[in-house]
């Protein structure tokens, strides 16, 4: 074997060793803070020295790249329409976060067909852009949109808050996901929550229903307490684990970024479309031994 090719089969093996985590972040209603737990976590995850990207999957009410003061030349409908690549269009946010920009106000993106919300999944397996994990921010509701990029993820974090139509919404987005495409395992993470015990009250109350009427498994992976200095950052267009680090709402975010760091990737695809798929599929090792010049 030459040179070259012990070279090319290195290449070809760390290529489909390099697995992406892939977490969907959604929560049945709007409101619940769902954007602000994907930038924030993602942050936190740069900042212990991981290769982040965050793609806006409202399609239609883009707000990441607002959110984070950045202005997007080209966003996902240039690359559904073939004038760009995913890797073109990425903006680069606090910590060096990518950001996948969609587009705001336009119907036809929302009307994506499934055929098209397949396309825009497998785009992902062509990037050349190297990153560790893919935080999929979703929109509201339960449309075909939400469902596909939420059952396409290795795991789905389900954010919800004290209100009453925030934990109903959860449970049909949860009912759905489990019922109709085989989603059973949940994260959840209880959002502006006033105390420790208030987010295992609200854990405790969506997780009666579930337990009662859906064969599936939750587990509360954070509880994100309401922080007056979030508002402040907003102001400042900064987010709060940037603009005030030692705050209760930033540590928090950094504990969930250590528990994501944890949750394995899937050493084999699950049977059906899911972002970088391919590289869930092992491939054969091929041994380099002897080797010559």
């Amino acid at each position: 074997m030459t040179r070259d090719q012990a070279s090319g089969l290195r290449k070809m093996n760390q290529e489909y060793n390099d697995k992406v985590k892939v977490i969907a972040v959604t929560g049945g209603k709007g409101g619940v803070g769902k954007t602000s737990v994907s930038i924030n976590t993602a942050v936190a995850l740069a900042e212990k020295g991981k290769r982040v990207v965050v793609l806006d999957a409202d399609l239609g009410l883009a707000n990441v790249d607002v959110m984070l003061g950045l202005r997007a030349e080209r966003n996902l409908s240039h690359v559904l329409s073939g004038e760009a690549e995913l890797d073109d269009i990425i903006l680069r946010g606090p910590k060096g976060i990518g950001i996948i920009p969609a587009t705001s106000g336009t119907q036809a993106m929302v009307e994506l067909s499934p055929a098209q919300h397949a396309g825009l999944i497998r785009a992902f397996s062509e990037m050349k852009t190297q990153f560790d994990i893919l935080i999929v921010d979703t929109a509201a509701g339960i449309s075909d949109m939400v469902l596909s990029f939420s059952r396409a993820s290795q795991d789905v974090l389900v954010v919800v808050c004290d209100e009453p139509t925030s934990i109903t919404d959860a449970y049909a987005l949860i009912k759905i996901l489990s019922r109709e495409h085989g989603v059973f395992r949940f994260k959840i993470v209880a959002n502006m929550v006033r105390s420790l015990r208030e987010g295992m009250e609200l854990f405790a109350k969506l997780s009666k229903v579930t337990d009662r009427f859906l064969d599936v498994a939750l587990e509360l992976v954070a509880t994100i307490p309401f922080d007056e200095n979030l508002r402040k950052s907003v102001r400042k267009q900064k987010l709060i684990v940037e603009a005030f680090p030692k705050s209760p709402a930033s540590i928090a975010y950094h504990g969930l970024a250590n528990k994501v760091i944890s949750w394995p990737i899937p050493q084999q695809p699950g049977g059906h479309l899911e972002f970088f798929v391919e590289r869930l599929v092992k491939k054969p090792e091929y041994q380099e031994e002897g080797a010559s010049e």
